[in-house]
């Protein structure tokens, strides 16, 4: 049967240690408009950052959670690993992160003739993938 979706968009949820950092790089530094924070039901706050369609919750619980991700890219451990936006200025966003001080895993690498990726740490060792297309 499979679903019927009645929105073209997936929504992502990110658990994070720390909500002000995240949000400068999700909401100051990408660029998501900041919905609003809503109490989360298990304790902590949910942000609400949207990315085009996409709504994108950094949900920063309490207590903290000690366990950080993996850091041997997308490879090294087996799950979700990243996550990917199309973008049309690769350069520019590869540019801000790394004077954000984002770890560059993968600098800016043609993958097949005409299109191009880009992936990044967010503050918390997140991996973020820009992928540009001609």
């Amino acid at each position: 049967m499979g679903i019927r979706l009645k929105k073209n968009a997936v929504d992502l949820g990110i658990v994070a240690k720390d909500g002000p950092i995240m949000l400068s790089f999700y909401r100051d530094l990408l660029g998501f408009r900041h919905e609003g924070d809503i109490p989360f039901p298990m304790g902590g706050v949910m942000h609400r950052l949207w990315c085009g369609d996409s709504l994108i919750k950094i949900v920063v619980p309490e207590p903290s959670p000690d366990k950080f991700p993996e850091k041997e890219g997308i490879t090294g451990a087996f799950g979700y690993r990243y996550w990917t936006m199309i973008v049309e200025n690769l350069e520019e966003i590869m540019a801000d992160c790394k004077a954000y001080g984002s770890e560059i895993i993968t600098p800016i690498t043609t993958i097949r003739p005409g299109v191009t990726i880009g992936i990044v740490t967010d503050p918390e060792g997140n991996l973020v993938e820009f992928v540009e297309q001609e």
